[in-house]
């Protein structure tokens, strides 16, 4: 019997007894649907956290600080004297996987723009590096290696801006809305005295041996787009630039001391940001940094944790999911069985006709195999539906959960695997029947009524 006779009468079988080949399909069909729905919402609330993190910040990115690691038994920085200098950056570089390291200093300054004026964080960079670290612009450019006294601003850093000659001047967070200010036409004004521009109160004098503060003319020359990260928060500026900023704001402060302790600290960086290539290079990146004795982190971290979290509830999803299916391939076998006692004279007749013990095999198998072929087939699209109903009724009631993956996500892989194994549960669960059907003695099974 050639392959095709065989389909023929695996079908023409199965069509015969209908009732019992719909209700055998069916118990496929939720089996199959139970399991991909289950895992469904394992998947969607993995992507959920991608999408969380990704909001916070670059999953590719790695933040180094300028303090050592702590391990279990392991000093700050394994006893070495550590300096997130740049001989640590170009070590940083120099290691595979890595894209560009940007050193950064942050200084906290006041800039004066007409009569609004904001005390915010400016963070020196190197301007080349912008584009690498995904800064993009909204309004203007970004910063050049040849701009000596240009800003570019974050999308909300206008909320830190403020009129201190309103009596109750609203700003920041808990105003009412960001105060209306053009950074990028007004003329500004920079300087590192917190004081400078506020009203004086009444009996205060000024203290004669105190140095007036240094202002610097500045220009914006962009305005970030929104990221959702602390890019909206801050200001960019040359990093050579706030370099000289720092080091004359420092020779005003009174003291020796003062003034060597900051010129031992100017060589060093706050901290060091390190672009990935790939994300899964990630975590290879992070352990050759803390070999050097520094203490990286980076949101994949976080996602780590979130993942082994996601893992678990697929996990016990899956496995309630699995009984279903387990349910399914017993009545499989069941209904198998029962068509070999229904069939015995024509499995006989089979046998004395000449047809081979493989092929009275393969025609069991295909009966089961379609039955789970069919089931899993039926299964998925009954799983595509109760995922839209998820994600389009579900998802209102829970207040928009899951974000712009929803919270039933069915990728085609998944679907191919449920599809397949499905089949092989078929398969596996006819099994046996097969090998009762070739084992049936022809005489025996001929006798039989």
């Amino acid at each position: 019997m050639n392959n095709l006779d065989l389909i023929k009468m695996a079908l023409g079988n199965l069509l015969r007894r209908k009732t019992r080949t719909l209700l055998t399909i069916l118990g496929v069909v939720i089996g199959t649907s139970s399991i991909v729905v289950m895992l469904s919402l394992g998947i969607a609330m993995d992507y959920s956290f991608k999408e969380q993190l990704s909001r916070m910040g670059s999953l590719n990115l790695i933040d180094v600080n300028n303090y050592g690691f702590y391990g279990e038994g392991i000093a700050p920085g394994g006893g070495k004297d550590l300096k997130l200098d740049d001989h640590a950056v170009n070590s940083i570089r120099q290691i595979q996987g890595v894209q560009g390291v940007m050193p950064i200093k942050t200084a906290y300054v006041r800039i004066v723009a007409g009569k609004m004026m904001g005390n915010l964080p400016v963070i020196g960079i190197q301007p080349e590096l912008m584009e690498v670290f995904d800064f993009k612009v909204e309004t203007g450019r970004l910063l050049m290696a040849s701009d000596k006294d240009a800003i570019v601003f974050g999308k909300q850093i206008t909320m830190n801006f403020y009129n201190p000659r309103l009596r109750n001047p609203q700003f920041g967070p808990m105003g009412p809305e960001p105060p209306k200010i053009d950074l990028m036409n007004n003329k500004l004004i920079l300087t590192t005295s917190m004081e400078y521009g506020e009203r004086r109160m009444a009996g205060v004098e000024r203290d004669p041996n105190q140095k007036p503060p240094k202002l610097y003319k500045v220009k914006g020359v962009g305005i970030l787009q929104e990221s959702q990260s602390e890019k909206d928060y801050n200001a960019y500026m040359h990093m050579d630039t706030l370099q000289k900023i720092l080091e004359e704001s420092q020779r005003t402060e009174q003291g020796e001391g003062q003034r060597r302790r900051g010129s031992q600290q100017n060589d060093q960086y706050e901290r060091v940001s390190v672009k990935v290539e790939d994300i899964n290079q990630v975590e290879a990146v992070q352990e050759q940094i803390k070999t050097m004795g520094f203490q990286p982190f980076s949101l994949t971290d976080m996602l780590k944790s979130m993942k082994e979290t996601s893992r678990k509830m697929q996990a016990i999803l899956g496995g309630i999911g699995a009984v279903s299916l387990f349910v399914a391939a017993i009545g499989i076998t069941n209904t198998m069985v029962m068509s070999i006692y229904e069939r015995t004279r024509e499995i006989g007749v089979m046998k004395v006709l000449g047809a081979d013990l493989t092929d009275i095999r393969k025609l069991f198998l295909l009966e089961a195999g379609m039955i789970g072929f069919g089931g899993g087939l039926l299964g998925l699209v009954l799983s595509y539906l109760i995922s839209l109903g998820l994600n389009k009724i579900g998802g209102g009631f829970l207040g928009g959960m899951g974000g712009n993956t929803g919270i039933s996500v069915i990728p085609f892989q998944l679907a191919m695997a449920a599809l397949a194994f499905s089949t092989i549960v078929g398969l596996v669960s006819g099994f046996s029947p097969a090998r009762r059907a070739m084992n049936l003695s022809a005489l025996e099974a001929i006798r039989s009524e």
